[in-house]
């Protein structure tokens, strides 16, 4: 026998655990105010046009679709051991919004306030996301990207399967103690990115950064604009070809750097053998 949906409209809804562990809810034009942990513990629900406008509404789900709602900025910790929810065009005003969640989807969501969002969480989908704000996903896994706006230092820190495309980072120390992260048709600027990761790519991106992808194994930057960018690559490995000419070079442990040009190579670690690394320079090996 198939059960009953229950739907909430129009309510306001105070006090602690306001909707404490509801199964099978439709919740439609709500104000969730004035009370912690609304729907803690709850499952296969859906919220629409709602506003969530207190602390951590929803922690210990599963099966959560929300969809043209807004969290207020004293939803703080909101989104936290949750699985299965999806999030369409939200607004998410809080920070720290999302820890230890897995299997979630985001479309056409903004984070004005995004520090401390998407830590240690897995199997996430973004599409179409604006966010603003330090240390966003980090220890993360299992990342699929396309259309992020971010302006936030140390991005994506301790993260493994990382997918990006067609998005724009400003981002001191992106993608640093990372293992295999690919990045396509993108723009990422920032001092230092890259450092102490593995098997990370970069295709057909724009990149700017100061003493960047530096202490990296497995680095490819393929068919890329590398712009403004010096002191890069030490003790890296490197498979790099950009048509672009680099500021300077240092101390790459070995590879191959096809590039316009190079404005200062150095290599003053008698550690490092510069022989391991073949340079190119407009088709011709220097």
């Amino acid at each position: 026998m198939e059960q009953t949906r229950i739907e909430y409209r129009e309510k306001q809804l105070t006090g602690e655990r306001a909707l404490f562990m509801t199964r099978g809810a439709d919740i439609v034009d709500c104000i969730f105010s004035d009370g912690e942990s609304p729907l803690k513990e709850s499952s296969d629900i859906t919220v629409t046009n709602t506003s969530f406008q207190w602390k951590y509404p929803l922690w210990y789900c599963s099966d959560v679709t929300v969809r043209d709602s807004s969290f207020f900025e004293m939803a703080r910790a909101g989104i936290w051991y949750t699985k299965n929810i999806s999030l369409t065009d939200c607004l998410y005003q809080a920070p720290k919004g999302f820890r230890r969640v897995s299997g979630a989807v985001l479309e056409n969501v903004d984070f004005p306030h995004a520090d401390e969002t998407l830590w240690n969480c897995s199997d996430i989908k973004i599409h179409k996301m604006l966010a603003r704000g330090d240390y966003f996903a980090m220890n993360s896994s299992n990342l699929t990207i396309d259309g992020l706006n971010l302006a936030g230092n140390y991005s994506f820190d301790g993260c493994s399967n990382v997918t990006v495309t067609n998005s724009k980072l400003i981002s001191k120390d992106a993608f640093w103690n990372c293992k295999n992260v690919t990045v396509k048709n993108s723009y990422i600027s920032g001092e230092y990115t890259g450092w102490n990761s593995e098997d990370v790519t970069f295709e057909h991106c724009t990149l700017e950064s100061l003493q960047g992808f530096c202490y990296m194994k497995n680095l490819k930057i393929v068919d890329c604009v590398i712009l403004n960018t010096n002191l890069a690559f030490e003790y890296s490995t490197v498979d790099v070809t950009t048509r672009s000419s680099i500021k300077s070079v240092k101390n790459p442990l070995g590879g191959s750097i096809s590039c316009a040009g190079i404005g200062e190579l150095i290599f003053d670690d008698n550690a490092v053998n510069a022989e391991n690394t073949k340079i190119t320079i407009n088709g011709k090996e220097k």
